[in-house]
């Protein structure tokens, strides 16, 4: 393994995912905690009443973070390489990073329902730690390039 900040961004990514599922088994009261607003406490409700549509939504999202953090993994050395690499390293860095970005910014901006479901705290917090995320698949990418065309 020869890059250790694409190897912490996998870590992180596969923790995301992890709090993902843990809100499908916990319910509305994870969501809530968690931050999310009440349209998804609603589906976790869609849930509880026997729909498998929020289950699947929060599956898709936990798989999709997975996927990335595999790709970090392997950029990092610590598995064999995934095809397309540095281009999806750079897809997962930019959309966490414009995540975190604009969940800084666009609350702030807007009276939408959509946004003011989650609270501003949700907002912050939420944004910080995707733009920390974010940081690290950067800084690691750069790395890994820089590794490669020596």
């Amino acid at each position: 393994m020869n890059n250790n900040t694409l190897f912490t961004a996998g870590i992180l990514s596969f923790i995301a995912s992890l709090l993902h599922v843990a809100c499908v088994f916990g319910g509305p009261d994870w969501y809530r905690l968690l931050g999310a607003g009440e349209q998804m406490a609603q589906m976790a409700q869609m849930a509880e009443q026997g729909s498998m549509y929020p289950t699947y939504v929060t599956l898709a999202i936990s798989v999709i973070i997975d996927i990335w953090g595999f790709y970090a993994l392997s950029g990092a050395g610590a598995i064999l390489k995934l095809p397309f690499l540095k281009t999806a390293l750079v897809l997962i860095t930019a959309v966490y990073l414009i995540r975190g970005i604009a969940g800084l910014i666009i609350p702030f901006l807007t009276s939408s329902q959509i946004v003011h479901q989650n609270s501003i705290q949700f907002w912050i917090i939420s944004s910080i730690i995707c733009c920390i995320y974010g940081s690290f698949y950067l800084f690691g990418t750069l790395k890994l390039w820089r590794i490669k065309n020596v």
